[in-house]
């Protein structure tokens, strides 16, 4: 099963476009398999099937990797890591925070942190509208709430000119709609992961 999971993480990173070294592809796995492993006890994500996890979250959040280029990145509601663990072994120079309010869930990001010894992260448990952080170049979210929702949740936290890079499904125009002031609209971008069906969109806002 491992060699198959594999196989596929490498084609998916080759359909993506993405070069990885041998040690962020055992990393990725790595994490894969904890990610496994401690969702039996802590319900970290409703998906149960391994091979799903590797293409609905790994691969997923992968594709998000040539729209991140900045030094630090905020990963609002993270849950499981996603998208910023796969983003923090692919990207080592950039410093990476996790924030998320589930107790749970930061433990997981704490064992995940230690066990793959992934110096550029830092996990953050607490309320984004309620922790004291620095600025951050990016802050992205994947299913964590509207567009409106973060700006006003978690726009204090960009850096000025920074960017919010928010995962979506289908093409958000009701939510862009009613989003707030404070940030423009960039870009909306239809984005492919493989072996995963329906449709993935990247919006992209910045500080205003």
């Amino acid at each position: 099963m491992a060699v198959e999971l594999r196989a596929q993480l490498e084609a998916g990173c080759a359909e993506l476009g993405l070069s990885l070294s041998e040690q962020q592809i055992q990393q990725l796995m790595d994490y894969l398999a904890l990610l496994a492993k401690w969702n039996k006890v802590y319900n970290l994500t409703a998906l149960r099937d391994t091979a799903q996890m590797l293409s609905k979250h790994l691969l997923d959040s992968l594709a998000l990797l040539p729209y991140l280029d900045a030094e630090s990145l905020l990963d609002v509601g993270t849950g499981a890591g996603l998208p910023g663990i796969p983003v923090a072994i692919c990207r080592p120079k950039m410093a990476i925070t996790l924030l998320d309010s589930n107790a749970k869930k930061t433990r997981f990001l704490q064992q995940v942190k230690a066990e793959l010894k992934l110096q550029n992260v830092t996990v953050v448990h607490g309320r984004v509208e309620q922790v004291t952080l620095p600025k951050f170049a990016i802050i992205t979210a994947r299913a964590f709430a509207s567009v409106g929702d973060i700006i006003d949740l978690a726009g204090r936290h960009c850096d000025d000119a920074g960017k919010l890079v928010l995962m979506k499904g289908v093409y958000p125009e009701q939510e862009l709609q009613e989003a707030g002031p404070g940030f423009s609209l960039q870009a909306v971008t239809a984005i492919n992961v493989p072996f995963c069906e329906g449709q993935r969109h990247l919006v992209t806002l910045i500080k205003d």
